[in-house]
């Protein structure tokens, strides 16, 4: 099993995994998005077991020392089963996410504190790239559920992504 990386935008890569034995015959693929400013953000971890292919995936992008930020759209074991690991080995890496799953989870899980991100908060990245988390509780599952939206990308301008959000956030 290996990631297969694709560049879905300038600097962001969506590192997909797909995993046969899960939903036989035609399988599952697990996919995870490495935002590559000068301070990278990994959006979900993977499953704990994964870890090892996502490091190598990442390593082809980064160094893995290097990350900052990982972050994921709710506490669930394929979007952050691999959050210690990354934890471990990414000495400045900070965990963020909205303050539910803070609060009822990774307070007490991530070994290093997390940064508790309020609705329309924005991690600055460098480089020119940001990303500001929006509450999405329940969608697409879960009460601590939130999404990242990358909002410098020229493939996801303000004109043509801000009102699909809209549509999200009501």
């Amino acid at each position: 099993m290996q990631a297969k990386i694709d560049e879905v935008g300038p600097n962001i890569f969506r590192l997909s995994v797909h995993v046969p034995e899960i939903a036989p015959p035609a399988g599952f693929t697990f996919n995870h998005f490495l935002l590559r400013g000068e301070e990278p953000l990994l959006f979900h971890t993977g499953l704990r077991r994964m870890f090892p292919i996502l490091r190598e995936a990442v390593g082809r992008l980064i160094p893995p020392e290097s990350l900052r930020w990982i972050a994921f759209g709710h506490y669930e074991a394929d979007e952050c089963g691999a959050m210690n690991e990354w934890i471990a080995v990414a000495p400045q890496a900070q965990v963020a996410h909205g303050q539910t799953g803070c609060l009822v989870s990774l307070n007490d899980m991530a070994d290093r504190s997390p940064r508790i991100l309020e609705d329309g908060a924005v991690i600055e990245l460098g480089g020119g790239m940001r990303a500001r988390y929006l509450d999405t509780p329940h969608i697409p599952h879960g009460w601590d559920a939130g999404v990242l939206h990358e909002e410098t990308s020229a493939r996801c301008s303000a004109a043509t992504c801000s009102p699909s959000l809209a549509m999200v956030r009501r």
